[in-house]
């Protein structure tokens, strides 16, 4: 039996002697009354016990219910207070114990992460992104507290920096080197502005252009010493040849004072093609007359030995297609 039960029984007791009264006074009330007629007051004193006791019993029975019910809520109150006192040092020895596993799995993890950031500052390096190696010190200093590693490590990264940029300087030198010495200055010159935009504070990137224009000019000044020779020996092949690689470098002043000097080349050279054109011809050496005449026509096309090399040439093709032996 609960306890709201058995908190109801003493009232349902009170009230079935109090009913047994009430009908016994309503008993004895009726026999008087019917033994003698103008005996009433007890019946109707049975009559109102009856009723009183009808009415009330429900009221009683509703106010002991309540006072039981209101004992077992206070009851239950009390065992879910407990319980949640239970479930709070629960939560807080759970919550205790996850802060010391965070706490835990951090210094597991602490030398994980720094060979992390050390395996990904190497990949920057590699891959010559300084900027980025330099974030990722920052990262590891705020995230280690450890400034002399950070310090350490940022010295290293200067130190391939400067190497890197040595070693792009010199491979860039490598090229302008290479179209220097094939005179292709234009070429030189862009290849020193590239490196320059980029490592302009460098003082051998900075006079660049300075040095690129020095060996031009000392090229130039080869190239007219090496023409002025050929022209004084009469190396008249040779003195055209020079000319052809020394016309690129010469201003307009410089190459008009040398047309006097050049023209007579040229009519040097003029000459001996004619000498040896007669002289093939005279020789029958039709064929080498054939290609004589086509370079007189082709260097010198507006000559007067040019205009007298076309008249022959058809004559010349005829004896140079006759069979080996045959009469001129």
């Amino acid at each position: 039996m609960d306890k709201s039960t058995s908190s109801c029984c003493p009232v349902s007791w009170i009230y079935l002697v109090v009913s047994v009264v009430a009908l016994a006074i309503f008993g004895v009330g009726l026999y008087l009354a019917l033994m003698n007629p103008h005996e009433w007051a007890m019946l109707a004193a049975g009559c109102l016990s009856l009723v009183g006791v009808g009415v009330t019993w429900p009221i009683a029975q509703i106010l002991a219910y309540a006072q039981a019910n209101h004992a077992v809520t206070q009851q239950t109150a009390h065992a879910l207070g407990e319980r949640l006192d239970q479930m709070s040092s629960l939560l807080n020895r759970v919550s205790e114990q996850q802060m010391l596993s965070d706490r835990a799995k951090s210094v597991a993890f602490r030398d994980q992460d720094r060979a992390a950031i050390r395996r990904a500052l190497n990949e920057e390096l590699a891959q010559g992104e300084w900027e980025a190696a330099f974030a990722l010190v920052d990262q590891f200093e705020k995230a280690f507290g450890s400034k002399a590693e950070a310090d350490r490590l940022r010295a290293d990264i200067n130190e391939r920096q400067n190497a890197g940029v040595k070693e792009t300087i010199a491979q860039a030198m490598t090229v302008i080197d290479r179209h220097t010495r094939a005179e292709e200055w234009s070429a030189a010159l862009r290849e020193a502005e590239k490196l320059i935009a980029q490592y302009s504070e460098h003082a051998e990137v900075k006079h660049l252009p300075l040095e690129i224009e020095n060996r031009r000019q000392a090229r130039k000044k080869e190239l007219l010493m090496s023409w002025h020779e050929a022209v004084a020996r009469h190396d008249v092949d040779g003195s055209i040849e020079i000319l052809r690689q020394l016309d690129p470098y010469l201003t307009p002043t410089e190459a008009e004072s040398m047309q006097d000097t050049a023209r007579g080349v040229f009519k040097e050279k003029l000459n001996n093609l004619g000498a040896d054109f007669a002289a093939a011809i005279r020789e029958h050496r039709w064929n080498e007359a054939l290609r004589i005449g086509q370079q007189i026509q082709s260097d010198f096309p507006n000559s007067r030995i040019a205009q007298e090399v076309r008249e022959k040439m058809e004559t010349l093709r005829q004896r140079a297609s006759e069979p080996a032996g045959a009469a001129s």
